[in-house]
């Protein structure tokens, strides 16, 4: 199923909310995206709050130049990259995701992928997983603007649902318990393989690899500039220094 939502903002509060940020701090859940119809959507928080799978590797091993996480949460993916030799930041609207990225060693920052970030135009590789190609409710809006943030070389990673779906909605963020009954609504999206597919290829991104690891599906794509341009896709981004100059977290 596809619907039209207006466009996607920085869309902050939902993430900021408790149910979110106890659940990082507690490492697991129950939590869930609930839409209007009362259908839950489980959030695998203590997979998120454990240390990065072969799964993730399966991803991670692909990453090229220093990477942004989008949507990095408790931070596992970041802190697994740091300790591969990767220059790595995460980015994440919740202050509880960008602080326990800091305290597993990584870096982070507490911004939206729609607010102005470091080094855009300049970073080897960019992530979605975890289901955050849902981010904004609009996955070609985002398509877009990580089209942006990456350089020419640049290369995407990001995960599909593992079901044929696409699905555009608003949802909240629900404990399981009642306790959240109050919580914002706010835009969010699911696509799988296929439907992620036609937004890339709208927007411009080639595929480059696609595989499946552990029951999750992924693929990589570059941008169609990149692969026009071989001078270009030789390319590494090297300074950083927006980046290097930014405060530790930023709150709004």
């Amino acid at each position: 199923m596809s619907t039209t939502l207006p466009p996607p903002g920085p869309g902050h509060a939902p993430w900021t909310t408790d149910p979110y940020a106890n659940a990082l701090r507690n490492g697991r859940g129950p939590l869930f995206l609930r839409r209007p119809d009362g259908w839950l959507l489980p959030l695998d928080v203590e997979r998120w709050c454990a240390d990065a799978d072969a799964a993730d590797l399966s991803a991670l091993h692909r990453c090229e130049g220093p990477v942004i996480d989008i949507g990095c949460g408790p931070g596992r993916l970041v802190a697994a990259l740091t300790a591969r030799g990767h220059r790595a930041l995460g980015i994440d609207v919740s202050d509880a995701a960008v602080d326990h990225t800091q305290r597993l060693g990584g870096s982070a920052l507490r911004r939206s992928v729609f607010d102005p970030l470091p080094a855009e135009g300049r970073w080897g590789t960019a992530l979605l997983i975890d289901g955050n190609i849902g981010i904004g409710g609009d996955p070609g809006a985002l398509l877009r603007r990580v089209a942006v943030l990456l350089a020419p070389s640049g290369l995407l990673v990001a995960e599909a649902a593992p079901q044929d779906v696409d699905e555009r909605v608003q949802v909240r963020l629900d404990d399981g318990r009642g306790a959240a009954a109050s919580a914002p609504h706010f835009r969010w999206a699911r696509v799988g393989a296929a439907a992620l597919l036609r937004y890339a290829r709208s927007c411009d991104w080639q595929p480059v690899d696609e595989w499946e690891a552990d029951g999750r599906p992924f693929l990589a794509l570059r941008h169609a500039r990149t692969l026009r341009s071989p001078n270009l896709a030789a390319r590494r981004p090297r300074d950083l220094s927006p980046w290097c100059d930014a405060p530790a977290s930023h709150h709004r």
